[in-house]
């Protein structure tokens, strides 16, 4: 099934997205993509229905054919803080930030959203299986959140975020176990295995 392409046709739109909610360690990652009238559909698609290297060859055709994105991460501490929820809807503004086009209408992944600089938004749940925008934010936060997370492995490779990616999998709550939690883990989330 092809995503929709716009939500409306009277609006420059811009999909936004997050990822790494539910994860145990690593930050929270948001994107935000404005699509060019031309952008074809391809393979793009909600990044969870896609394998890890579709995601990563499609990273740089959407960088490339896309009139603008951006990306931004919140460290644990912000979470920390500021709870998982806040964390991604402030990630999501941070990502709309960076923008160089300022868009009319923000489109976003799930149900909630707190207001961004008075720009109308739409929040649209399984939005990255449903609109293109917000699909295409999906694979770019995605693949920046499990880049890094290959990189914080090489310093911790105990914790197997290379494959887990800071997700709760049983060998990454037995290496808490083991080893407590390092500073890239949320302090606030259950970190214990039983």
């Amino acid at each position: 099934m092809d995503l929709m392409h716009k939500w409306t046709d009277l609006y420059i739109e811009a999909g936004c997205d997050e990822v790494g909610r539910g994860c145990l360690s690593g930050p929270v990652v948001a994107a935000a993509v404005i699509l060019d009238d031309s952008f074809e559909q391809n393979l793009v698609n909600d990044s969870k229905k896609l394998t890890f290297k579709t995601r990563m060859e499609l990273d740089s055709y959407i960088k490339d054919n896309v009139k603008n994105y951006a990306i931004a991460e919140l460290p644990p501490s912000f979470i920390d803080e500021h709870n998982i929820l806040n964390a991604s809807i402030h990630a999501m503004h941070r990502a709309l930030d960076q923008l160089t086009i300022i868009p009319e209408l923000i489109l976003v992944d799930g149900n909630k959203f707190h207001p961004y600089n008075y720009i109308p938004h739409q929040c649209i749940i399984k939005g990255d299986s449903k609109v293109l925008s917000i699909a295409a934010a999906s694979i770019l936060a995605k693949n920046y959140r499990d880049k890094l997370m290959i990189e914080l492995h090489e310093d911790h490779p105990e914790y197997s975020w290379n494959t887990n990616f800071g997700y709760a999998t049983k060998a990454h709550q037995e290496a808490l176990i083991k080893f407590g939690p390092t500073k890239h883990h949320r302090q606030s989330f259950r970190l214990k295995y039983d």
